[in-house]
């Protein structure tokens, strides 16, 4: 990453976060979705933008592949490139959750390192929501056809097959995405969006 310019300095914002607070109904925070490819992370996000919606919420997903078509269209998939999505990702999150938004991160994110750095820049309003559905579920779905190519040869270093899956330790809520509805978990995990985040 290039270093910042010596001749740079931040500018100060002039609406505070309890301002916000009391325009939306709510505080801004980081939902950020976590798991395998195929674990459900666009489909819950989705559905969990639509449900908050609809209750009045400043909501917005930012999804893996919506990402890579504009913000990180210009990195592949090295280890480095991964990290370096993850690092913009989380930014942009930050930013959107300190102008009272309740973002949801839909993101593999499979490194404790890149999670850290998330929490680190969302800071109290962030919510880590590990997707918790096995390896074999996710292959058994492969709703892209990503598990099969994989197997193939033809995608090296895939997150579950020929690269690590780091399981979060310390993620606020597990959410059994091979054996729960859609539906069932959006509702637990609104419950605890709310709980956080309508004070």
């Amino acid at each position: 990453m290039a270093h910042i310019s010596q001749n740079m300095s931040r500018v100060e914002h002039r609406i505070e976060p309890d301002e916000r607070h009391a325009k939306n109904g709510h505080l801004g925070g980081v939902v950020w979705l976590t798991g395998l490819s195929g674990s459900g992370k666009s489909t819950l996000a989705f559905t969990l933008k639509k449900h908050l919606f609809d209750q009045g919420y400043q909501t917005y997903v930012l999804d893996g592949d919506n990402i890579r078509h504009g913000l990180s269209g210009n990195l592949g998939f090295s280890e480095q490139d991964r990290r370096e999505n993850i690092r913009r990702v989380s930014e942009v999150a930050g930013l959107f959750a300190r102008c009272g938004v309740i973002t949801i991160a839909a993101f593999i994110s499979p490194y404790h390192e890149e999670r850290r750095l998330a929490r680190e820049i969302a800071g109290d309003g962030f919510i880590e929501v590990h997707l918790s559905a096995s390896i074999e579920v996710c292959e058994a779905r492969d709703p892209k056809g990503l598990y099969k190519k994989a197997r193939a040869g033809q995608i090296p270093d895939f997150t579950g097959i020929d690269a690590p899956y780091e399981v979060p330790e310390h993620a606020e809520l597990v959410l059994d995405t091979g054996s729960r509805t859609v539906e069932d978990c959006t509702q637990e995990l609104s419950a605890i969006i709310h709980s956080r985040l309508c004070r």
